[in-house]
């Protein structure tokens, strides 16, 4: 059974940094779309960024381009989140998500295997 655990979420100061890891268990293959989604308070969860792991692509929206990196760590199988230069507007509960797809995108509706969340608050 496919089980994602995040981790490393808090609360800073706008300007600070942040870095969310999403562990993966019970698969191990590479071709997969890791994706991280985020929901703020009283809004629909929406896509941040994804990666297809087997070939390392990686996509970002338009809010967190050049200010959030998607990576991987295949000897941990773990997947990550650096965000840097953090603003108000980005907390939100950080999810990420997992489906065995070649087509990676972000829609919520592709993605078979979620994490339980972690929160990110940026404070003024």
């Amino acid at each position: 059974q496919v089980q994602l655990v995040e981790s490393g979420g808090g609360s800073v100061q706008a300007g600070g940094s942040l870095k969310l890891s999403c562990a993966i268990y019970g698969y191990a293959e590479s071709r997969v779309c890791m994706a991280w989604f985020r929901q703020p308070p009283g809004k629909e969860r929406e896509g941040v960024a994804f990666m297809y792991t087997r070939a390392g692509s990686t996509y970002y929206v338009d809010s967190v381009k050049g200010r959030f990196t998607i990576s991987r760590d295949n000897a941990k199988n773990t997947v990550y989140l650096q965000m840097n230069s953090l603003k108000p507007e980005d907390t939100a509960m950080y999810y990420c998500a997992a489906n065995f797809r070649t087509d990676c995108r972000l829609d919520v509706p592709d993605y078979t295997y979620w994490g339980q969340g972690t929160q990110v608050t940026v404070s003024s």
